[in-house]
């Protein structure tokens, strides 16, 4: 065991905020506008600590230094996008999947969805859902590659994301290398 996944605190956000900026940078430099509305300042910082308080953010550490490694958070149906015919309350929903570039391929992002999966699973929820930016189709390939099935996409005039996916509820990616989960977060092994 490498990492390990556990409830963020009020102490993670300046290392939240710091992954954010790490990856509106890294997207910067890929074939994609998502995130170059940059999120910073007060604003930034108070959503970051509601999720937080919410008990609906989650970071990965790395387990001999302790150090943030990617972060995962998730929250209720975004009525901009599921409707009624999707049933909001079968969704599990994923945002704020980060993974620092100096993690990359540890398959961090995948183990984490992998995490919600299992999550989703316990609650009796059916889907893992999520909505990405609408013209980043690397992102959109990721998360196909992962077992998401695009469900369509939904373009209101006010909002830049709204490719919508899911993955059955229970699916794995890397069930030889499922994350160790600490503290009270729901679906520890």
């Amino acid at each position: 065991m490498t990492e390990v996944l556990r409830p963020a605190g009020p102490a993670d956000v300046e290392t939240l905020m710091a992954l954010r900026t790490e990856a509106e940078g890294w997207l910067r430099g890929k074939d994609t506008d998502q995130w170059n509305d940059t999120e910073v300042g007060a604003r930034a910082v108070a959503k970051w600590r509601e999720t937080i308080d919410d008990g609906r953010t989650w970071v990965v550490t790395d387990v001999g230094t302790g150090d943030v490694l990617g972060t995962i958070s998730r929250g209720p149906a975004d009525f901009d996008f599921w409707t009624a015919e999707d049933v909001p309350q079968a969704g599990f929903y994923l945002y704020k999947l980060i993974v620092a570039r100096r993690s990359s391929g540890r398959q961090l992002g995948a183990r984490m969805v992998d995490w919600a999966s299992r999550v989703a699973a316990l609650e009796g929820r059916d889907w893992v859902r999520i909505d990405t930016w609408r013209t980043n189709t690397g992102l959109h390939r990721y998360y196909e590659d992962l077992g998401f099935k695009h469900v369509r996409t939904e373009s209101p005039v006010h909002r830049r994301s709204g490719w919508l996916a899911q993955r059955p509820a229970g699916a794995l990616t890397h069930a030889d290398d499922l994350l160790e989960v600490a503290g009270t977060c729901p679906g520890a092994s």
